[in-house]
């Protein structure tokens, strides 16, 4: 299929691009090759392949989930800045002292 310099001209507008003479000459020319690439494409007979998304095999590349013990609480507490009664203590993300009085 051969492109029409207004074509190309048309397709440069809808796109809100501007071309000087020697890209729509470019333009032209190129894609005009790949929408001759695309009809080539088309004639191929593609009924029996099922419509995919991904044409390699995905594989989880995680490990298994599995439940193991944790460490001690005063272990993982221990290098906290601040703690209290076994949690994390940390400044308030939202707001501050003038919301949290009233």
């Amino acid at each position: 299929m051969r492109l029409s310099r207004e074509e190309v001209e048309h397709v440069a507008d809808l796109a809100r691009i501007g071309l000087t003479d020697e890209e729509v000459g470019r333009l032209q020319e190129d894609l005009s090759s790949i929408l001759g690439h695309i009809a080539v494409l088309q004639q191929i007979d593609t009924d029996a392949i099922p419509p995919t998304a991904q044409v390699i095999p995905l594989a989880n590349v995680l490990r298994d989930d599995v439940e193991r013990p944790s460490l001690p609480r005063a272990a993982v507490l221990r290098n906290a800045p601040r703690h209290v009664d076994g949690f994390f203590e940390v400044d308030a993300v939202l707001g501050g002292a003038d919301e949290e009085a009233s």
